[in-house]
């Protein structure tokens, strides 16, 4: 991340051996690992927390796009149904309207030739 490496890491202990004293310089040490614990913690908890967040919002997005599926599958069933229907009414409607063709014997007249 810093990219420091063991030089640096030694420039800034001589330093602070002599700025903060050898006496004072293990609680320092000990208060900035805390410091550094908590803020890793913190970090670690806001990344955890945007992630179940996230993990929420997909959550919630396939469940609404299963019921959006089963609308679907809905409503295509509907419209097979009608469509069975209509076409059931319109063969009704169809055959209602064929002029049925009844043959009645007539009477002969005396117009009629006999053959």
């Amino acid at each position: 991340m810093f990219d420091i490496g063991f030089p640096e890491l030694l420039i800034i202990g001589i330093v602070s051996l002599i700025v903060i004293g050898p006496e004072q310089l293990p609680q320092t040490i000990r208060a900035i690992a805390l410091w550094i614990g908590r803020f890793k913690r913190g970090f670690s908890d806001l990344r955890s927390e945007i992630e179940r967040g996230i993990g929420a919002d997909e959550i919630k997005q396939q469940l609404h796009n299963e019921a959006i599926l089963k609308e679907i599958e809905k409503s295509k069933a509907a419209i097979a149904q009608t469509t069975q229907d209509a076409t059931a009414f319109a063969a009704k409607q169809a055959s209602a309207l064929r002029p049925t063709t009844s043959v009645t014997p007539r009477e002969p007249t005396p117009n009629d030739r006999a053959e």
